[in-house]
């Protein structure tokens, strides 16, 4: 099952570094989305992907990051 995994940054500046580093990494673009009015950064990852992406977005010292199942509509 997919996760979405979603870190929470104090500065539009960390998030930023983190969405490019996603990116740089191999993310599909299509699978990540930065919120510039919460400076939130999400990533859709397979689960054995999960602990990468969290790796990743926790080197740009996030105030928060949580994972929940990816849920289609």
């Amino acid at each position: 099952m997919a996760q979405t995994v979603t870190a929470a940054y104090g500065s539009i500046d960390k998030a930023t570094n983190a969405f490019d580093e996603l990116v740089s990494e191999g993310f599909p673009r299509e699978k990540l989305f930065l919120d510039k009015e919460t400076n939130e950064v999400k990533v859709i990852v397979p689960e054995e992907s999960q602990p990468e992406a969290e790796e990743i977005l926790n080197r740009h010292e996030p105030d928060d990051v949580q994972a929940r199942p990816y849920e289609t509509s």
